[in-house]
This record gives C-alpha cells, structure tokens and sequence, in this order.
C-alpha cells in the first residue's frame, strides 16, 4: 500500500512528488538500511525514567515483533541489577532481533557483558582532546590501547564487538579514521559514530560521513558497516540520521518517541516513516505496528508524547470539522501527509470552537435528522458551552500540578539534595559546596 499510494496519484497527475527527482536522489543512498534501537539504554537517561524487568521486556518483543534489526537491552557493568535484568533479557527468546549491550572499553566492563552471555557486546568511548583531557584523563595512545583490548578480549571470547565513537561529531577526522583502523583490525564489525550533544546539520553530517567513508583503507570499507548515533539538542536528529543516509550509512541509532538524555535521540518513528514514505528504502520494520510500540513506551516511560509529535502524535491526523467536511471525507489526503493506517492509526474528526453552526445542521440533515431552531440553539449551546465556560486558570494549575508530579517521580536527585544527604548521614560538611550547581562538564 505504502509503495503505491503516491506513484498512483503521480500517475493520475493529481500530484508532484519532487522527492522522487533524480537529481533529488543521492547516488550513495543504499536500498536497505537496518534500525539498531537504543530505547533500553539510551532511552532510560531521560529524567523520571525506571523501567521495570516486565517493562522492559515488554518493550523488547514488541520491538523484535516489528521486526527491528538490533536491540541494545542496556549496560551490565552499570550496577548489579541492571546485569541481572540483561542476563534475564539474554534468556528470552527473540524472533528477529539482535540483542547486544554496552561496555566502557575496559575488560571489567566487557566481563559483566559476558557475564550476561550477551554474543554482541558494543564498546564505547571518546577520542578526541575534550574528552581525552577531561574525562578519560589518558593519552591518544592510551585510550587506542583501551579499545583494540577490550574488541580483542570480547572476540577472545566469542563475542561478536561493535565500536561507538563518542562525540565522534567533534573529532578530527584524522582521529576519527585513525580509531576507526585500529577498532576493525581488532575484529569490530560495525562502527558507530556519535553526535553526542547534537552538534551537527545535515550539511556537516553529510560531510563527515563521506570523508569517513572515503578515508578508511578499502580493507576495512569491505569488512565493517558503519553506522550513526545523532543527538537532538537542535531538533536535528532525524534530519542528520537521514542525511548520513544518505551517504550511504546503513545502520541507524534510534529511540521509541526519541526518549533519551536531555532532548534524546533520533525518534525511530520519524526516521523509519522517512525513510519508507520519503526515501523508498527499505527499513525492514513493520510499520503498522509503530504505533502500538509508541503508546506502550509512553505508558512504560510514564512521559507523555507530545500531542504534535510527527507521526504518533494525537494531532497529526485529527482534523476539526469545518466547511471542507465533505472534501476531507472523501479524499483524506488532501489534508494528511500518508494514509493513516500505514502506521497503525486513523483519522479522527472532532466538533471545535471554528465548527459553525450552520455546518452542524448540515451534519444533521445529511444523517436524516431534523431538528428545529430551538432544538439547534440547545445543541449549539451544549457543544460550544463547556469550552467557552471553562476555566483556564484551573485548567494551568492542573497542568502545573502534573509537571510537579513528574519531577516528583525522577528517581534521581539534584546534586544539592545529595550533598544535604551526605551531611545527614556523614554528620560533615562538604567543603566544595560550588559543585552543587554547576553542571557536569564531561558526560
């Protein structure tokens, strides 16, 4: 359905469709790409997030029901419950999907991966001087060192490994091709590069990509995919993932709704739709089923989805009624951008504050209703009564009573309420009391 619905309408001439220009099309852009989900590891950073064991397994066959590539089911050397809840997801049975885990590129790290009998453990760290300086606190060598052992100590052991260059974005190219050689020839088999504060536009994501691409020895080219991770602190994930795409970039970062730390990452619904209805490649994933999972993470996540969110959100295909009733009735597409079913969803019609009058009684008497005057003014009045009357400032402190509540269910605390529990408990003061409100520089 999906395939032809617009080549139809193209072909009756009813519509342009410029995104199927030749010259509109990359000559890089592969005709199958492969979604790698970060919603039980990425996902969970966003504040207020706890998943339990059922919820997150729910959450996985349900991505493995839609036919995703990879899941990544979350870090085991994080805390001890979080290995236990892994190796509990390793022993489930999945239809599609492969399953993999994160690990620091050290070899306690990748042993608590191990632990969990994960056969796909994906090793993460940064390079370039910021992170080098500030975070690792260790030289280029160092840290090169760092990551060939940690590939070559997981393949030791069976292990399937993929690298993920941290704030790959901001590191030289030169670095990036120089780690890039030395994780492949440890035995990597994809590589993943990282906007990890969201740096990039499409412009740049296209650039660094084809000289990554270009830059890496034709061994290498032949036995790795490459594959991309973008932030969206700009609003630009989706836009930078499907611009890597477009160079040719196979295997996509994605989260259910974009869940993530700070403005999360590139939302799986967007980039799949786009891709599919966009770009005619193949993502492999059910779309009917894009739906399903998005209301299920909502629920999980206890975070609303915003009503205009693209493509699961309430709005996109609600419509008031007004004077373009009939035109919207019997050609939806004049008003949504793809058929609504495509993802799982329907049209929704609802009576409004722009719904006149007139147009209700029209309603009426296409149904073979006939009301009188005073019949109508009731209705009119019953319709339109309950919005004109309600009150908007209780309406905002209920909608503020809500936000309290969901920075009431954060699982974590702010560093002033840790510190004021340290000294409850210590009975001692700590002595650099600035670090209570300055925001961490090196995650």
């Amino acid at each position: 359905m999906r395939k032809t619905i617009f080549k139809k309408l193209e072909a009756q001439g009813l519509i342009a469709n410029y995104n199927r220009l030749r010259k509109n099309l990359p000559p890089k852009l592969p005709k199958r790409v492969f979604i790698w989900d970060e919603t039980l590891r990425e996902g969970i950073k966003a504040p207020t997030v706890f998943l339990t064991y059922v919820e997150q397994v729910k959450l996985a066959k349900l991505m493995d029901d839609a036919n995703m590539s990879i899941i990544n089911v979350g870090f085991p050397a994080l805390s001890e419950s979080d290995k236990h809840n892994v190796k509990r997801i390793v022993n489930e049975t999945f239809k599609n999907a492969t399953l993999t885990a994160s690990a620091r590129a050290t070899k306690e790290s990748v042993d608590a991966c191990l632990e969990c009998c994960i056969k796909e453990i994906t090793i993460e760290t940064p390079f370039n001087g910021l992170n080098l300086q500030y975070r690792l606190k260790m030289t280029k060598e160092q840290a090169l060192k760092k990551i060939v052992e940690s590939i070559e100590h997981a393949r030791k052991h069976g292990a399937r490994a993929n690298f993920v260059l941290m704030d790959g974005a901001r590191t030289p190219l030169e670095d990036i091709l120089q780690i890039f050689e030395a994780a492949a020839n440890a035995g990597a088999s994809r590589l993943v590069v990282a906007d990890t504060v969201g740096f990039l536009r499409p412009l740049s994501t296209r650039y660094l990509m084809s000289h990554i691409t270009g830059g890496l020895s034709e061994t290498v080219r032949k036995k790795v995919a490459l594959s991309v991770h973008c932030h969206n602190d700009f609003g630009l994930a989706t836009a930078n993932t499907l611009a890597a795409v477009e160079e040719g970039i196979t295997y996509l970062h994605t989260c259910i709704a974009g869940f993530g730390e700070r403005a999360g990452i590139a939302p799986f619904e967007e980039v799949v739709a786009a891709l599919e209805l966009l770009y005619n490649v193949d993502t492999g994933v059910d779309l009917g089923k894009v739906y399903r999972l998005s209301q299920s993470a909502e629920k999980a996540f206890a975070l609303p989805i915003q009503f205009h969110k693209p493509i699961i959100g309430d709005g996109i295909f609600a419509h008031e009624v007004d004077q373009e009733l009939g035109e919207m009735q019997a050609q939806p597409l004049l008003f949504e951008p793809f058929p609504p079913e495509i993802v799982g969803r329907e049209t929704t019609l609802f009576i409004g504050r722009n719904t006149g009058q007139t147009l209700i009684q029209q309603l009426l008497e296409k149904a073979g209703i006939r009301a009188s005057p005073r019949q109508m003014d009731e209705l009119f009045r019953r319709l339109k009564g309950p919005q004109e009357s309600l009150d908007k400032g209780e309406s905002q402190m209920t909608f503020y009573q809500v936000k309290k509540l969901m920075r009431e269910l954060q699982k974590g605390h702010m560093m002033g309420d840790f510190w004021r529990l340290v000294e409850q408990i210590t009975r001692q003061k700590p002595r650099l009391q600035e670090i209570d409100s300055k925001p961490s520089t090196t995650e």
